[in-house]
């Protein structure tokens, strides 16, 4: 009989379980370090063939041209819910972090300008809603991918992204090489912890957590969870992690999606949560290079 190996199955980092670590510091002492990560993607209305998206996101006709429902469906995000959203950021004057699709700089260019006016972080999210990196490309055609996502940005905000978020979390096993390759600081596609950690690659990468139980296109769209619930269960979800955060800090990270959260019956939930994760005592509200950068001095020193 074979013993089970204790630990993971790949070499990227170690198991180790959250009572056993040094205990996290926040840089002020808070409990928890938390950020706002909003989403701005483009959608095609006609993808190229072999491009993946992720299947639970699509619409029972998505398949057939032209695609109108899915398409429009996200375009009212860039159209009108992301000024709500925007609105409310800027009464709550919370930090973002943009998670930015190329295709979408593109398309709209005063929304790029509403971003950076505001002094939001430009981290990389692929090219487009409808192309997830995925484990059918070959390492040199998802090294292009991430290439053009970094170059993209850079050439359009004048500032090189550090943070990669993966679009739908699609990944294969050369992306986080290919990330710490090309100079990233952090991703944020494992939903595996609730502190950052240290992916253990040629360049030591940040892994900040994509907590997606309260993402809101998984909790709402893909688990059909009421609407009415939202504020409740993202608010217990960040006094758990406050609480523990007594003993060693913990990280929130609240991913938001205009096209979704930014709809009339469901912004006043949004709006609720935000109103009350704003108003809790001992966290840190910061973008996700911030998080990033408090971490791995926590960590290193440096």
């Amino acid at each position: 009989m074979t013993t089970p190996r204790r630990g993971m199955d790949h070499g990227l980092y170690p198991y180790t379980p959250i009572g056993t670590r040094p205990a996290l510091r926040w840089p002020n002492g808070e409990r928890v370090a938390a950020n706002v990560v909003l989403h701005f993607e483009y959608t095609e209305l006609d993808p190229p063939k072999g491009a993946v998206r992720d299947a639970r996101q699509g619409d029972p006709i998505s398949d057939l041209y032209p695609a109108y429902r899915p398409y429009t469906w996200r375009e009212y995000g860039a159209r009108v819910g992301v000024f709500r959203i925007l609105a409310l950021l800027d009464r709550l004057r919370l930090p973002v972090t943009v998670a930015t699709n190329t295709a979408a700089c593109e398309r709209y260019p005063a929304l790029l300008e509403e971003f950076l006016e505001r002094g939001y972080e430009i981290a990389a999210h692929g090219t487009h809603a409808t192309r997830m990196i995925n484990s059918t490309m070959s390492e040199a055609e998802e090294r292009a991918v991430i290439a053009e996502s970094l170059d993209t940005l850079e050439g359009v905000t004048g500032c090189r992204p550090v943070g990669w978020v993966g679009q739908d979390f699609g990944e294969s096993t050369h992306t986080p090489y290919l990330l710490a390759e090309a100079g990233l600081d952090y991703l944020m596609d494992w939903p595996n912890d609730d502190q950052p950690y240290l992916m253990t690659l040629g360049r030591p990468l940040v892994s900040i957590p994509i907590q997606a139980e309260w993402d809101d296109v998984h909790m709402l769209w893909s688990r059909r969870v009421a609407s009415a619930r939202y504020p409740d269960l993202v608010h217990e979800a960040l006094k758990t992690l406050c609480e523990e955060g007594q003993i060693a800090g913990r990280y929130f990270g609240l991913h938001v999606h205009p096209w979704l959260s930014g709809k009339a019956h469901r912004f006043v939930y949004f709006e609720r949560a935000l109103e009350r994760l704003a108003a809790t005592p001992g966290v840190r509200w910061a973008s996700a290079s911030e998080v990033a950068r408090a971490y791995r001095a926590t960590v290193t020193g440096r």
